[in-house]
């Protein structure tokens, strides 16, 4: 049974539209279930970065590339809530569906290895923009930000989260405690994160620094979210933009080669 089920997949010729909205609902569902931690508190994390950076510290540093200290550093705390709810949301899902047995029910259904992996995201990427738009909201109350390109926020944001969001399927594969799911994000994606720019301009730092942040990927995920809000960029777009699609490609190529291997979720 289990050879046919995997069949099914290989060979199906048609997306599985019902199955995947199913699951997309599912989550979505799930994340405003328990909206306090999911959506709330980090709108409210994102405040008090806010306060503590516009009125305190920006009230020391009267402008950055122009503009006011606040609106400069703005998009990088809304990039950081981004990444956090992308990769928890992804993560716990996997990880609690592979322990409670709940990925047997994926695996039976006429999904290809594909659709799985767009179920995931998608729902990941929902949870992130939902996340952004409501701290957007925030920095206008504050007065703190403007939104110059919309549309091309939405995509840098879509873009981002469905990095991180494959990044915690990646961690909830192989994972095997809860603890293990904070891992990457402990010792990787933090620290990089606010090496990346985002509470500084790059052009504060000396030579060495400046040269090493410009190898930091977070360096040009933040730039990207900063010229799509502000016009502002310090880096160089084309790379930036080349960066993040080519991560979407490699990091989906690799977690649909895994889920085709059944690494984890099958037994």
């Amino acid at each position: 049974m289990e050879h046919n089920n995997t069949q099914n997949q290989l060979d199906s010729k048609h997306t599985n539209w019902i199955g995947l909205f199913t699951m997309f609902r599912r989550e979505v569902k799930r994340t405003f279930r328990v909206a306090i931690q999911t959506l709330v508190a980090p709108v409210i994390s994102a405040t008090l970065y806010i306060f503590i950076f516009g009125m305190v510290i920006g009230s020391q540093i009267t402008e950055v590339s122009g503009v006011p200290y606040i609106t400069f550093v703005f998009p990088g705390i809304l990039m950081l809530a981004v990444i956090n709810s992308s990769f928890a949301s992804a993560s716990s899902a996997l990880y609690f569906m592979r322990f409670t047995r709940g990925i047997e029910e994926i695996l039976i259904t006429p999904f290809s290895y594909l659709e799985m992996l767009i179920g995931f995201v998608g729902s990941a990427i929902t949870r992130a923009v939902i996340v952004a738009f409501l701290i957007l909201g925030v920095g206008f109350a504050f007065g703190a930000i403007s939104l110059t390109h919309p549309i091309l926020f939405t995509l840098y944001i879509a873009g981002i989260a469905s990095i991180f969001a494959m990044l915690g399927i990646l961690v909830a594969l192989w994972a095997e405690s809860f603890e293990q799911l904070q891992v990457l994000n402990t010792f990787v994606i933090t620290p990089l994160t606010y090496l990346g720019g985002i509470f500084y301009s790059i052009n504060f730092l000396p030579d060495l620094a400046k040269n090493l942040t410009e190898l930091n990927p977070f360096f040009y995920f933040t730039d990207a979210v900063r010229s799509s809000m502000i016009g502002i960029s310090e880096a160089n777009s084309l790379i930036g933009t080349i960066l993040i699609v080519s991560l979407i490609i490699a990091l989906g190529l690799l977690v649909t080669t895994l889920f085709k291997k059944g690494w984890k979720i099958r037994a």
